[in-house]
């Protein structure tokens, strides 16, 4: 019988640190032929958005998929597991956590091969859902002591600062500009929802290290000209889906200012076993999109955790 996993179970079972050890096994495995990942897929009614995300990974012992709708609302989540040996449902994963795990978790394996060692002070733009576990995700593979955060709203960076000072145990320091908080960062965070550049080029610092989350519409972009002009290795999670999604390299790359070319895929980075950064001086920059095989393993860690410990409701479906 297949397992129905409620959020509460995710927040049980998942941790960041596992997250992290389970991603960076499937990104080997992508680069080694050894799994399959679908660009994200989208049908549009008049209300919103249905998406859809198709992976499969063998040496997991899952294929699946993650469907969710984005309706003014609101946004639903679900992860759909099924047995690569003989197609059996396994699970359905309740997955707006699962969402904010993998992408603080790919986030933080970008960072892991792409920061400098040293890095220890962090800037984050946007204060929304997905800024809560890219913080978590830096601060597992780096000693990192300071935050700096901006966001539009006073009150919002402020309470957001003091949670985060509680849950991370660092110091974490609302600002008032977008600046303030990028000029002093060794890591640079944009998770916005903004359709226009919020991180210009010149305010960074020499040998800061980016991970741009915020934007997977070709019509939106976090990052100015500038940013991509001074980034000296450029990485996303899937060249593929950023030809189609990623607004942070369409838009300039649509006016002939930037060539695809420049962009490598996280797989190859993590399969090199680092070879991206050439000089504690270069400036290096991920752009995570989200990808299905993303979900995919991340889901089947929280399941095979669910069936160990006992946990989750067993279902009589598609038997």
């Amino acid at each position: 019988m297949a397992l129905l996993l409620r959020e509460k179970h995710v927040r049980t079972l998942l941790s960041m640190r596992d997250t992290i050890v389970v991603l960076e096994e499937a990104f080997n495995a992508l680069a080694q032929g050894n799994a399959e990942n679908q660009p994200r897929t989208r049908i549009a009614v008049a209300n919103g958005v249905l998406n859809m995300l198709v992976a499969a990974a063998p040496n997991f012992g899952v294929l699946g998929f993650k469907s969710y709708t984005a309706f003014r609302e609101g946004i639903r989540y679900a992860v759909f597991l099924f047995d690569v040996q003989d197609g059996q449902l396994l699970a359905m994963v309740e997955a707006e956590r699962l969402g904010a795990m993998r992408t603080g978790g790919t986030s933080a394996l970008a960072t892991k091969f792409l920061a400098r060692q040293d890095a220890t002070t962090v800037g984050l733009l946007g204060t929304g859902n997905q800024a809560v576990t890219q913080l978590m995700g830096v601060c597992a593979v780096r000693q990192i002591t300071t935050i700096y955060v901006f966001s539009r709203h006073q009150r919002e960076r402020e309470m957001f600062s003091q949670e985060m000072q509680r849950l991370l145990n660092v110091q974490v320091i609302p600002v008032a500009s977008a600046r303030q908080a990028v000029e002093p960062a060794d890591i640079l965070i944009t998770a916005t929802s903004s359709a226009e550049p919020v991180l210009h080029g010149e305010w960074l610092k020499v040998g800061c290290h980016i991970n741009a989350i915020g934007s997977n519409w070709s019509h939106r972009r976090e990052l100015d000209f500038s940013t991509l002009q001074r980034s000296h290795v450029i990485v996303t999670d899937s060249l593929e889906q950023a030809q189609a999604e990623a607004g942070d390299f369409i838009i300039p790359a649509d006016e002939g200012l930037f060539d695809w070319e420049r962009v490598r895929d996280l797989a190859d980075i993590i399969s090199d076993q680092g070879v991206g950064r050439e000089s504690p001086q270069d400036i290096t920059l991920y752009k995570g999109l989200g990808i299905a095989l993303e979900d995919i393993v991340t889901a089947a860690h929280v399941y095979y955790l669910a069936r160990k410990q006992g946990l989750g409701e067993e279902i009589d479906l598609l038997r």
